[in-house]
């Protein structure tokens, strides 16, 4: 088995955690498709955001149902696909997680200070930062990811998933 043939790879953690900017660069190494979760949030979700009020469950909940039905669109097809979300919850990611598996999930594990310095030089994105600390509050930190330190260069970062999920599985990366 290749790893990388038929994979769905999820990155996940708090807003302004290189999410985006690893997976784009994660799905370019594998040639693969991409899709961040702001494309499936509902013009009221990016709303709230904006405003700097929170998601409820209910928010989220038809945001993560079409998420899900990407990644299960992505896995009948045999292909393999980077999401991002921030995924903060197990329920979240229980959600996300087809039931014989097949999910990768990547988190992208920051500090406080590093995120919120990141937020404060980013523009034209509907998240309020002062959110940042509601995320933090509601992160439930995965039981079974690889675990990625942010401080490193998305390419390391890269680097780093690929060898994870080689020694996780066992085979080799097929790029």
């Amino acid at each position: 088995m290749i790893v990388g043939a038929d994979m769905i790879y999820i990155l996940m953690g708090v807003s302004g955690s290189g999410k985006t900017t690893v997976g784009q660069l994660l799905a370019k190494t594998l040639q693969c498709g991409f899709h961040d979760a702001d494309e499936f949030h509902s013009a009221a979700n990016k709303a709230k955001m904006h405003n700097g009020i929170p998601l409820t469950d209910d928010d989220r909940w038809p945001w993560l149902a079409a998420m899900r039905a990407a990644i299960d669109a992505a896995r009948a097809e045999g292909r393999t696909h980077v999401f991002t979300c921030s995924a903060l919850r197990q329920t979240y990611r229980d959600r996300l997680t087809p039931a014989d598996g097949g999910v990768t999930f990547v988190y992208m594990k920051g500090d406080a200070a590093i995120i919120g310095g990141r937020l404060a030089e980013r523009s034209e994105h509907f998240f309020n930062p002062a959110l940042l600390q509601s995320q933090f509050e509601t992160l439930e930190e995965p039981r079974e990811a690889l675990v990625l330190d942010i401080r490193q260069t998305p390419e390391a970062l890269v680097q780093c998933i690929l060898a994870g999920v080689q020694a996780q599985k066992g085979v080799a990366i097929a790029r």
